[in-house]
């Protein structure tokens, strides 16, 4: 992938209109979004949203394409027009890159990063594993020989967040439709530029009309698709408030749901960690995206005796942390992606240093920004393992450091919260680290890195949610099980 180069905001095609069903529509409602730059607070464009027909429309089109076309279709013919799709996007991935850090405020660094190594890896892993893992497969049973058959799970619902709208496409959107289902994409508002660039990619794929649909729409067109006895599956990346709604509404009917709803990933800091190689993960793993990251490292649990030292080493690294202009390759971190986000961040993080808590780093918006949702890495010691900033998700750059007085106390400690997302342990003894990783509650552990990758399955324990993505076991979400028995050849039961 090439340097991005581009710095002015691309030409917004279709922003009239919104992609149902294969076709771009106009809103019968008329409602819009005005997309407004996090760096600069300028008005950037306005947009169309979906409206009720849009979404009417969506569903009534999807239930045709699974039960005729897509659903029917060969998995190998599904791969084949996924593959074309991927290939529009990674042709695209510089614009959508520069398009997303205009409007959600992501560094065009962070976004290449994040494309290559999440989208791109994702969505080839489970082009490469498709047919084999939706294979048929035979057995033989006292009864006769069985056929356990993978089937579409039908129409899809996937809600998608303004944090990472590509690789939840590939984490989402490629898999279900690997799957054959059919699926309506309902994309946060402040990613309504990406995602029209998704759109276009996959007019141009070729999929049957229905198969796919991308509504950006607000909240009373998502709590309408959650609710439509059309809709049989629902996929949210999200919060607790919004897990709750969907599953208020499709409760009484057992509709499926895929939840994965962000966490308070301790990072475990055993007394043996060498500081220097801790630091190069964990430093980009609590600070990149501005913290906007449901898997963020938001949680420093280090030995008492070792506090000094850890905090002296993160605080040091924090200040280094270069803030910018997203449109510049050179910025680590850009602004919060809304004015409500840098909010909520000096919320916390004041509420935390009236309780006692030591600020050691950031905790302010930073000099020399007279515009734009920009606040500071800040890393905040003496955090007390049950007080608000140690249980709560900020969503922000505000990273607790907590002490432990020997290794119980410690996973005690890391998963001592409602969340169970995602983990890092720091250790020498990589041997030492997977026993300790047996023993964290979450859904991903990583010795030595941040984690996950997108390869393999992720998801959440707990309060972040149920259900796998990614890898074999993401496609397979997507499908419903069932056996075909036939009885022993001349014999009628």
């Amino acid at each position: 992938m090439s340097e991005v180069t581009i710095t002015r905001l691309p030409e917004i095609a279709h922003a009239d209109t919104v992609f149902v069903a294969g076709d771009w529509v106009r809103p019968v409602g008329g409602e819009a979004h005005s997309v407004v730059s996090p760096a600069t607070e300028e008005l950037l464009a306005t947009v169309a949203l979906a409206g009720p027909r849009e979404a009417d429309a969506a569903v009534a089109a999807a239930r045709t394409a699974v039960d005729g076309p897509w659903g029917q279709a060969s998995v190998k013919d599904r791969v084949d027009i996924c593959e074309r799709f991927c290939g529009l996007l990674e042709a695209r991935l510089e614009q959508i890159g520069v398009l997303w850090a205009h409007e959600a405020g992501m560094p065009v660094r962070y976004g290449k990063t994040l494309h290559r190594y999440g989208a791109v890896a994702a969505w080839r892993s489970a082009l490469a594993v498709a047919e084999d893992t939706l294979q048929t497969s035979d057995r033989e049973s006292p009864l006769g020989s069985v056929s356990v058959i993978r089937e579409p799970a039908g129409v899809v619902l996937g809600i998608l967040p303004y944090n990472g709208p590509l690789p939840s496409v590939a984490t989402k959107v490629i898999p279900a439709l690997l799957a054959g289902c059919a699926v309506i994409v309902k994309p946060a508002v402040e990613s309504s530029f990406t995602m029209r660039v998704v759109a276009e990619c996959a007019e141009r794929a070729g999929f049957p009309a229905g198969a796919l649909s991308i509504l950006p729409a607000g909240l009373e067109v998502a709590r309408q698709l959650s609710a439509d006895p059309g809709v049989d599956l629902v996929s949210l990346t999200g919060g607790p408030a919004a897990a709750q709604d969907i599953l208020r509404v499709t409760g009484p009917r057992l509709a499926r749901t895929v939840l994965e709803l962000g966490g308070k990933s301790p990072a475990l800091v055993l007394d043996d960690a060498p500081v220097d190689q801790m630091l190069r993960s964990l430093v980009p793993a609590a600070t990149s995206a501005t913290g906007q990251v449901c898997a963020a490292l938001s949680r420093v649990i280090v030995p008492e005796h070792r506090r000094d030292e850890i905090v002296t080493a993160l605080a040091e690294a924090f200040g280094k942390v270069r803030i910018g202009d997203p449109l510049d390759p050179a910025t680590a971190i850009g602004p919060l992606a809304t004015a409500e986000a840098r909010d909520r961040v000096e919320g916390f993080v004041a509420r935390a240093r009236e309780a006692g808590a030591d600020v050691v780093a950031g905790g302010r918006r930073p000099s020399g920004f007279a515009r734009g949702w920009y606040y500071e890495p800040t890393l905040i010691a003496n955090v007390p393992a049950d007080s608000e900033l140690a249980q709560r998700e900020v969503f922000g750059p505000a990273t607790a450091v907590i002490t432990y007085r020997d290794l119980e106390d410690g996973i005690r400690i890391a998963n001592g919260t409602g969340y169970g997302l995602a983990a890092t342990i720091y250790t020498a003894d990589v041997d030492r680290g997977r026993a300790v990783a047996r023993r964290i509650e979450a859904g991903s552990v990583a010795i030595n890195t941040f984690g996950p990758t997108l390869t393999a399955p992720y998801g959440g324990r707990k309060g972040s949610g149920w259900g796998r993505e990614c890898g074999p076991e993401g496609i397979l979400e997507f499908t419903e099980l069932k056996q075909v028995l036939v009885a022993p050849t001349g014999k009628e039961r």
